[in-house]
């Protein structure tokens, strides 16, 4: 079994942001296969259900994003979760938008949702890095990741997140690097080879 964490600030205020792609992202997982209804439980909305025959819970803390590991924490404590069993989709302004890296531990590289979960159950969980971009100036950084998604990245966000989705039993059978690669063929499919003789 594995814990989804998706991480995003709760309200409608907040429900495009590009920091709220994590939760985007879970929402889109737990609706492509049917879980269970939303439940409040753990200071956040908890869900269950099964992709490709793993059960898999996922969470969405509703403390807001810096305190997010108090969900978390109290989540991995009840059902006895190991960090590397949680599996946390967030924001991340050092991947192009609509790109993904799957990443074991590390540092929180200024996101406040990683510290947070990383000062209630250490490092070493599995963080799924949700590529939103980077406005280029770092005055502007706080307005880009808390300002809504618009209508022209719907182009990218719609498919990005679907994908994410579609191969998310790779990432419930522990086959992170599985799914890292096929999200990202998926998206960016290799051109037909040229056949030979032809010009």
């Amino acid at each position: 079994m594995l814990l989804f964490v998706g991480l995003g600030n709760p309200g409608p205020k907040y429900r495009y942001n590009r920091h709220n792609i994590g939760f985007l992202a879970v929402d889109e997982i737990v609706r492509r296969h049917g879980f269970s209804p939303w439940r409040r439980k753990f200071r956040g909305k908890l869900c269950d259900g099964l992709i490709e025959g793993e059960r898999v819970l996922v969470l969405k803390p509703q403390t807001y994003m810096n305190e997010s590991g108090r969900a978390v924490g109290e989540a991995v404590r009840f059902y006895s979760f190991v960090p590397d069993e949680v599996v946390v989709f967030h924001d991340e302004l050092d991947l192009p938008a609509g790109k993904l890296r799957v990443k074991l531990g590390g540092g929180a590289a200024g996101h406040n949702g990683l510290r947070s979960i990383a000062r209630h159950i250490g490092p070493d969980f599995h963080r799924v890095r949700l590529g939103i971009g980077h406005p280029g100036d770092r005055e502007r950084v706080t307005g880009h990741v808390l300002g809504d998604f618009g209508k022209a990245d719907r182009t990218w966000l719609d498919p990005f997140l679907g994908t994410i989705a579609e191969h998310a039993g790779l990432l419930a059978r522990h086959r992170f690097n599985a799914f890292q690669n096929k999200v990202h063929l998926s998206l960016n499919p290799e051109p037909p080879k040229s056949e030979k003789g032809k010009s």
